[in-house]
């Protein structure tokens, strides 16, 4: 049995939860928004782990992996993991958790703010502002901010979601480890086929009447997005193994896009 003590108090939490806001602070292609996403828990890990740099270390390099989530959700993951944290849980355990869980609250905080919440809000107080009410602006800016202020409670559902359970985490490991890492490989499948875009544009001529698309009639009958897969997975063979630079691998897809549309293949 580990030894866990309580060492973040509520304001803690409160201040993690204002701290969220730096989520996008540093986005960028690479990793999406895990400087932003470390940056927030950086304080709570010290107090956590106080002079042990290796644990602190170690929470920075898994936090510093690719997330990208929402950000008015965002609150209730760093809660739970640093809840996580705070009673020294296995690293796997914490970092599956996260891959596992920053997809769907992606989805989820998309559905209601953006796709739902947003567009009724801004259809009303649009509709206020254009008649010359103050109305508009006041509505519109009110719901904003209760929106922020809700960053706080997220994170407190969250953190104490994640106190409470701690003893199942620790009798299904092994079984919570295997289900956050198939989800987080489904997610970043989904992932690929939906952001990788590969279209061959190259047809083979059969005779006068008839051609062949290499992409439609070949690739997409085979195996439908198989060139997103395979070149996902080279570029992740080449910084795995090969220790590439992700921006090396970055402009020289830029390159190889631009040359290979040049000359008609893409």
């Amino acid at each position: 049995m580990k030894e866990s003590k309580k060492v973040l108090t509520k304001k803690d939490i409160t201040k993690l939860g204002l701290m969220s806001s730096f989520l996008q602070a540093s986005f960028n292609y690479e990793r999406m928004q895990a400087g932003g996403f470390t940056v927030a828990q950086l304080p709570f890990l010290k107090k956590i782990y106080k002079n042990d740099k290796k644990a602190i270390s170690d929470a920075m390099s898994d936090n510093l992996e690719f997330i990208n989530t929402h950000p008015n959700l965002v609150g209730f993951l760093m809660g739970l993991l640093i809840s996580l944290e705070e009673n020294n849980e296995d690293r796997s355990i914490i970092k599956g958790l996260k891959v596992a869980l920053f997809g769907p609250l992606a989805g989820i905080g998309d559905a209601i703010f953006w796709f739902t919440l947003l567009p009724i809000v801004a259809g009303i107080s649009a509709s206020f502002a254009m008649e010359g009410s103050v109305l508009g602006p006041i509505i519109f800016f009110t719901v904003y901010l209760i929106v922020f202020i809700l960053r706080i409670a997220w994170t407190h559902l969250g953190y104490n979601l994640g106190v409470k359970a701690i003893d199942k985490i620790k009798h299904n490991s092994k079984v919570i480890g295997k289900a956050a890492t198939v989800l987080g490989v489904t997610v970043i499948g989904g992932l690929i086929a939906s952001y990788v875009k590969i279209n061959v544009l190259t047809n083979i001529v059969v005779n006068e009447s008839k051609t062949v698309s290499l992409q439609t009639d070949f690739f997409d009958k085979i195996f439908p997005n198989i060139l997103p897969l395979g070149y996902t997975l080279l570029m992740y063979f080449l910084i795995k193994n090969k220790k590439i630079s992700p921006v090396v691998l970055i402009f020289s897809t830029f390159i190889m896009s631009i040359l290979l549309s040049f000359v008609g293949i893409l």
